[in-house]
């Protein structure tokens, strides 16, 4: 499953995956990976694997 998110005129900027196994990674428009959210650990790493926030806090890597 994948949520969109708009910027305030609609544009889309990033795009938000529902993996099978319960995580989540986001994309920016351009389909590079920002971040995951990991459920089993239940953190937030960014692009580099580095632990960003405890619980998913996936909108806050959007720039």
């Amino acid at each position: 499953m994948e949520e969109l998110i708009r910027n305030e005129y609609g544009q889309i900027i990033a795009k938000v995956t529902h993996l099978p196994n319960g995580d989540k990674e986001i994309r920016d428009f351009y389909g590079r990976l920002l971040g995951r959210y990991d459920s089993q650990s239940d953190c937030t790493r960014d692009f580099y694997g580095r632990m960003v926030a405890k619980g998913d806090c996936l909108g806050m890597l959007i720039k």
